[in-house]
């Protein structure tokens, strides 16, 4: 093993120190593998799965394509797609050092959803190019998770994906932590005994997932949201933003706040930090009664959760060595699960909300403090937001009608 990564640990995770020997063990060849579904030990075996066998099958399915989701796994395949120019706190750092968290995304859908997965590094940043191969190979899966792409071209990948493709598309870095969040916060306000809706929330972060969360609070019924990026808080008067942010300036911001971080959290009822930066506890401070504080960044948060709880009643991380952990596990294994469920041609709005709705539900029956939302690995979750997606795509009138009849042909 190289001398670059041997000998040394990372903190404690649960009480465990997990040495980088141990890390880099794990992930030898790779995380993942592809394993038949049906017998391959005889002539007779070999002879249906494949040659002359298989051909009947292909002959059905170039007469109907729509048997494709009945004897492939495509209707139950996620493609787990990223240019590598986000990556975790890593940043731009390409498609091939980008793999292995793509190969751990697949993992995740297999062992929380139970569904396939391939991971799909792509060695371009053009948008024309990444929507172009995308559209290419739609015939190869059911469903794209898009993960790590850079703001703002991930809003137009993701645009351009769902106007081409008839098939979920969602962006797990916005809408995943944007789910999680709402979940969480709904989780926060009942165990304070405080409604959702006039809560002033201070959002610290501009990027994907801050403008998402940005936007789901608002579709939730939230009142008083403001975002700040590097430059200050957001507001229709700034000049050189991009569309993005121009878009949310008109959405946010009610009260035509100005100026920094300590002018926007005077009075606040809830930061949620997606930014990376860091806030002084002075900040923290001069937050309403109640408070409640989301310091998300990882491994970092903005401010310590233990300053922050002298502070605020609610205190929640994206780490599992301290309660209240914003893991976007609890949303895109179902969030995905549910949606190829009702064979559904997108992802809509009310399925985000209906899935955030699932996870609070889950949480609520053992509220508290230091228990807004379940834990990542409760087993409990990704049915239930599997669940309530599928019946929101039915709702919201997203299912493609001969593809599910063709895809549970077996169930029935």
């Amino acid at each position: 093993m190289s001398s670059i990564h041997a000998g040394t640990s990372t903190p404690d995770i649960d009480g465990r120190d997990l040495t980088d020997d141990e890390i880099f063990a794990s992930h030898e060849n790779g995380k993942l593998s592809v394993a038949p579904t049906v017998a391959l030990q005889g002539r007779r075996d070999l002879s249906i799965a494949y040659t002359p066998g298989v051909a009947k099958v292909s002959r059905a399915i170039a007469d109907d394509a729509a048997l494709t989701a009945r004897y492939t796994w495509t209707h139950r395949l996620v493609a787990v797609v990223s240019d590598g120019t986000a990556v975790l706190g890593l940043g731009d750092i390409g498609p091939r050092a980008s793999l292995p968290v793509m190969e751990g995304k697949s993992a995740l859908f297999k062992a929380f959803a139970g569904l396939d997965s391939i991971p799909l590094v792509l060695d371009t940043t053009d948008v024309d190019e990444i929507v172009e191969t995308l559209t290419h190979l739609r015939p190869s899966f059911g469903a794209v998770n898009l993960e790590d792409i850079a703001a703002p071209r991930c809003f137009e990948i993701e645009r351009r994906l769902i106007e081409a493709l008839d098939c979920p598309v969602m962006h797990d870095d916005q809408h995943g932590t944007a789910i999680v969040v709402l979940a969480a916060l709904r989780g926060a306000a009942a165990a304070l005994g405080r409604d959702l809706e006039p809560l002033k929330v201070v959002v610290s972060g501009a990027g994907a997932s801050g403008v998402a969360c940005a936007k789901i609070l608002l579709e939730a019924g939230v009142e008083d949201v403001t975002v700040l990026d590097s430059r200050g808080v957001i507001h229709t008067g700034r000049e050189n933003m991009n569309v993005a942010k121009y878009a949310l300036a008109e959405q946010t911001n009610p009260r035509g706040l100005r100026g920094d971080i300590a002018s926007a959290m005077q009075g606040a009822d809830v930061f949620l930090g997606l930014s990376g930066s860091t806030v002084p506890e002075s900040v923290i401070e001069t937050m309403a009664e109640d408070a409640i504080v989301f310091a998300l960044s990882n491994p970092d948060p903005e401010i310590d959760p233990d300053v922050a709880r002298a502070h605020a009643s609610v205190v929640a991380t994206g780490r599992s060595d301290y309660p209240n952990q914003i893991n976007n596990v609890l949303a895109f294994p179902g969030v995905f699960a549910g949606a190829l469920d009702a064979s559904a041609r997108r992802i809509t709005e009310h399925m985000k909300l209906a899935a955030a709705d699932a996870i609070f539900r889950i949480a609520s029956e053992d509220l508290g403090v230091d228990h807004i939302v379940p834990s990542a690995l409760d087993p409990r979750v990704a049915p239930a937001v599997t669940a309530a997606v599928a019946d929101a795509a039915g709702s919201d009138g997203v299912v493609r009608r001969h593809v599910a009849e063709v895809a549970s042909h077996d169930e029935r």
